[in-house]
């Protein structure tokens, strides 16, 4: 790929690499089409924490969504010495009784290696996928993996929210950055995530803003979403789906 230009479409979002820096902008000729496709280049590993680090501006840290009716979860299946590479990847809605009433799941190889802190990179894309087949939208979605709690503020959970321009929220189980002080997440004196300990003698689980959802409303919704099981339903029920599409795809 061209290091001088490279882009990423993300609903009609383009980021451009020009001189050494990213910007977005929104072409002429996209604005009124519909936004039904992301189209990720493949990158190299300096160039995604640029663009992460872009991307992490884009964060909305305040609410900006209904009171949800349909919650969504995001999760991915994969081993990483799988020869193929491949990406498991599953989406699913939930009412509010936490009832499954739709799936989708996606098989696909991945574009981006393993590396930690640019999940995003590798998996986002396949869950991007599955996302624009579902037939009904979640109000908010709840992505296995962490938000803002994240070296760069742009865990899978923020980055899937910032190129899908959606309300997400990141559930993840164990720290990748910062440490608990009472039952928040602090890292370089901020605020960055909540310990949620969701049964009592579970390891907890650690509650991050995504996009467009203050840390006081993730923290409301997941605790809603929790039933019977440590993991809140939507993330657990996509965990169940992406293995299943694992299974059904081993001798593929």
């Amino acid at each position: 790929m061209d290091l001088a230009f490279s882009k990423i479409i993300a609903e009609g979002t383009i980021f451009e690499k020009k001189q050494g820096q990213f910007r977005k902008k929104i072409p002429e000729a996209e604005r009124d089409k519909p936004k039904t496709q992301v189209n990720m280049p493949i990158l190299s590993v300096k160039e995604a924490i640029e663009l992460q680090k872009v991307m992490a501006e884009k964060v909305v840290l305040q609410d900006n969504f209904a009171p949800p009716t349909l919650i969504g979860g995001m999760d991915v299946s994969c081993n990483l010495y799988d020869p193929k590479q491949m990406i498991y990847a599953a989406v699913v809605v939930l009412d509010q009784d936490l009832k499954v009433v739709e799936k989708v799941t996606i098989a696909e190889k991945q574009t981006f290696p393993y590396r930690t802190g640019l999940l995003g990179f590798r998996e986002a894309p396949t869950l991007v996928k599955a996302y624009q087949q579902l037939k009904v939208r979640p109000d908010v979605i709840l992505v296995d993996g962490h938000g803002i709690s994240h070296p760069r503020g742009l865990g899978i959970a923020s980055h899937i929210g910032v190129l899908l321009d959606i309300p997400t929220i990141g559930v993840a189980k164990s720290i990748l950055v910062g440490e608990v002080q009472e039952e928040f997440l602090v890292w370089k004196g901020k605020t960055i995530g909540v310990g949620y300990r969701s049964k009592l003698r579970a390891n907890p689980l650690f509650i991050s803003t995504g996009h467009r959802v203050s840390l006081k409303s993730a923290v409301k919704v997941v605790k809603k979403c929790v039933g019977k099981y440590r993991l809140p339903e939507p993330t657990r029920q996509a965990h169940i789906a992406a293995n299943e599409c694992r299974r059904e795809n081993l001798f593929t």
